[in-house]
């Protein structure tokens, strides 16, 4: 498997540039988000935050950093992580799930919600190389996962990367979904 670059360094954004487009898109479109993050550890939380406003459209997130809480906090399904480990498409499906829906607020419903798992480094985990990372998006038509990427460097920077890819695919998607 080669190393992956972010799609979106193919240009001169920045990542805050990224959040911000998608703070925006979000607001227009009336939808809301929820994060549940592994890797990233707040990452992407920390991005969408930084753009002024972002309150009306964050809901919030949960770092399950350890295995046990992406099965406790988010109802990711424990004989999938025995069997494939926690780096795998359909765990990232899983937590973008659980980020929707432990955000749902007084029954107002979380429009998307992102999960990310891989391995930053520096050493393997569940036999899956560094670099390896899958991201999830759950929201109203469905849930869809990317990866595996296997992005290249060193810890903070596949991180980054992955946030990157995140906010990018999830801005992609909110462009897609007509709204009124």
């Amino acid at each position: 498997m080669e190393p992956v670059s972010p799609k979106v360094q193919r240009s001169t954004e920045t990542v805050y540039d990224i959040a911000s487009d998608l703070v925006k898109k979000l607001k227009d479109a009336g939808q809301t988000l929820g994060v549940a993050e592994s890797l990233t550890a707040s990452g992407v939380m920390s991005e969408i935050t930084s753009v002024s406003g972002a309150s009306t459209v964050f809901r919030g997130e949960v770092v399950s950093y350890a295995t046990p809480l992406k099965e406790k906090l988010l109802g990711v399904d424990g004989g999938l992580i025995a069997l494939e480990g926690v780096i795998h498409a359909d765990v990232a499906k899983q937590i973008a799930e659980g980020a929707r829906r432990i955000t749902h607020i007084d029954g107002d419903e979380t429009t998307w919600g992102i999960g990310t798992t891989g391995v930053a480094g520096p050493g393997t985990q569940d036999n899956k190389p560094v670099g390896m990372v899958y991201i999830g998006i759950a929201g109203p038509s469905g849930t869809l996962a990317w990866g595996p990427f296997n992005f290249a460097g060193a810890r903070e920077q596949i991180r980054e990367a992955t946030i990157i890819e995140a906010l990018h695919r999830l801005r992609e998607l909110v462009s897609t979904i007509p709204h009124d």
